[in-house]
């Protein structure tokens, strides 16, 4: 959460290759940081560090379930990205699993899933294939996920730019509390209550954020 210079300056990638190095598996954003191995080779996880995340925007409709349309912006680091993995951890093994629609950019690829853990891992394959330095800007949305604890949260293994998340709510059945709170890779939380708008929603921004969880949990006051 701050600034930092134009980071596709060969100087600023060096920098990123380094604050890269020694980050958690990409299993780390499933369920106890970890997701089963024979899960994640299911999928094609091979480009995940070729890609920066430039942009993430988050916007959260808040119901009875809830559903997310999400937005990315991803830079190649390498010739060759052509995917975006998801890692879903809906939370209720009783459920049926979060569908993950493509919207802009992109098509889906392989799914696997843990119905025991409540996780779900999606390929999101790229028009074609990117060269180093390219960007592309893709968009999905998570409909059926369920709406358990009252919280959504957005797990960064490796560093994102900039971070906006939107969580509206019903207005005619508005949340009591709301915060927001961040969780670095050593698990250490902080949070801030927040007031909801007009429109029965909040909304955070955050800069150079991750490795990571940035997030807002809602509920009944206590």
């Amino acid at each position: 959460m701050g600034a930092e210079s134009d980071p596709s300056t060969p100087l600023d990638r060096r920098r990123w290759a380094r604050t890269a190095a020694g980050l958690p598996t990409i299993g780390a954003s499933g369920p106890d940081q970890a997701a089963p191995d024979d899960v994640l080779s299911q999928v094609d996880t091979t480009w995940d560090e070729r890609l920066t995340r430039l942009s993430q925007h988050d916007r959260v409709a808040v119901g009875p379930s809830l559903s997310a349309v999400s937005r990315q912006v991803l830079r190649a680091e390498a010739d060759g990205p052509d995917r975006w993995v998801l890692i879903i951890q809906s939370g209720d093994p009783d459920r049926a699993a979060p569908q993950v629609r493509p919207l802009r950019n992109c098509v889906l690829g392989r799914v696997a899933e843990d119905a025991s853990a409540g996780l779900v891992v999606v390929e999101l394959l790229f028009d074609r294939p990117l060269a180093r330095g390219e960007t592309v800007i893709t968009e999905h949305e998570l409909v059926n996920v369920p709406v358990l604890d009252g919280t959504y949260e957005r797990k960064f293994r490796l560093p994102v730019r900039e971070f906006v998340l939107e969580v509206g709510f019903d207005p005619e059945h508005p949340p009591e509390f709301c915060e927001q709170y961040t969780r670095d890779d050593r698990g250490i939380e902080d949070s801030r209550p927040v007031a909801l708008d007009r429109g029965c929603s909040v909304h955070g921004v955050a800069l150079n954020f991750g490795p990571g969880s940035y997030g807002f949990r809602w509920g009944a006051a206590n």
